[in-house]
């Protein structure tokens, strides 16, 4: 069953491990993606993201540049086996040539420094979908609220119905649905959400989020989110992160990401907005969980869990590529 995948941070975690000097590359590396295993898994397409953490860095424009590279400097020497992809064509070509496809997107809308110069800069560089903000406020808009832990408990998230996007944020909005670059909500805070449905016209997508009312994390949608996501046309990227799957009172180990509980997220996510507004979101190499597939070269292991309850081959299909191609034909 082929695979496309909405996100991955494999090319921040490469980064990293250069900068470390440690051996490792988009062909072969002890990460959960790397060419070897996406070709044992039945790829098609993976989005890259270029991740930046604004904690960490006082120029995210200059560090995403960085990481612009390194995505480019990475998967160039292997073009016969990926393509990287700017257009639907593109995507197409790569599938008739029976290569892989690679899209560059942006994990936090903040790299742009409200900037719409910036912004176009990334589109130019082959940047096709961006969440418009991380876990920090932004000039676009805010992330749900995290409480600090005190030591004895853990951070807690609380949604955000309150702030919605600013006026930058809106802007940005409307030059992402003229160039034709994905508007991605995850990690974007409720009241921010629903500004999205607001001020836009074409589907967009949730591209590594889950459904809160089988795991009350905040990063998840409510059930009228992904209603109103499916009625728009858009996809839910099934998110592999195990605080995503399931709230760890439930006596299961919090540390492991079981694909039973991401069928689980399916099989709700269709009653309530239908098979179409289901893909995968993995967030591979951006999660510490232990996945039962272990990597991505295990993910015809997902494809035997959803036959395994009821799921037919058309279902599979449509949510393994079926709908996020769905929407980059549009889009793109």
């Amino acid at each position: 069953m082929k695979v496309a995948d909405m996100h991955c941070d494999t090319i921040a975690e490469l980064y990293d491990l250069r900068k470390k000097g440690k051996p490792a590359s988009i062909l072969e590396s002890p990460l959960h993606i790397d060419l070897k295993k996406m070709e044992k898994g039945d790829y098609l397409l993976q989005n890259f993201a270029l991740f930046v953490h604004l904690g960490r860095t006082e120029r995210p424009f200059e560090y995403a540049m960085e990481l612009a590279d390194c995505f480019y400097t990475e998967l160039e020497p292997y073009a016969d086996r990926i393509g990287i992809v700017k257009s639907w064509k593109d995507i197409e070509a790569n599938r008739n040539a029976g290569k892989m496809s690679a899209m560059l997107t942006l994990e936090e809308g903040g790299i742009c420094q409200g900037n719409l110069a910036y912004l176009r800069d990334f589109y130019r560089l082959g940047a096709r979908m961006m969440t418009l903000t991380w876990n920090f406020q932004n000039e676009l808009g805010f992330p749900n609220r995290i409480l600090p832990g005190d030591g004895v408990r853990p951070p807690k998230c609380l949604p955000d119905t309150e702030n919605g996007l600013t006026e930058t944020g809106i802007a940005f909005l409307e030059e992402m649905e003229r160039l034709g670059m994905i508007i991605d909500i995850s990690h974007l805070n409720d009241a921010g959400i629903w500004d999205v449905f607001h001020y836009t016209k074409k589907p967009f997508v949730a591209s590594h989020s889950n459904a809160r009312a089988l795991a009350s994390h905040p990063r998840n949608l409510t059930d009228e989110m992904i209603r109103a996501l499916a009625e728009r046309g858009g996809v839910a990227g099934i998110n592999f992160c195990a605080s995503f799957l399931r709230d760890e009172e439930n006596g299961e180990d919090p540390r492991h990401s079981l694909c039973r509980d991401m069928v689980r997220h399916m099989k709700h996510m269709k009653s309530v907005g239908g098979i179409d507004c289901i893909g995968l979101g993995s967030d591979f190499d951006g999660i510490t969980s232990i996945v039962e597939m272990k990597d991505c070269s295990g993910m015809q292991m997902l494809a035997d869990e959803m036959s395994n309850q009821g799921f037919t081959t058309g279902e599979i299909e449509a949510v393994f590529s079926g709908n996020v191609l769905r929407v980059y034909r549009e889009i793109l």
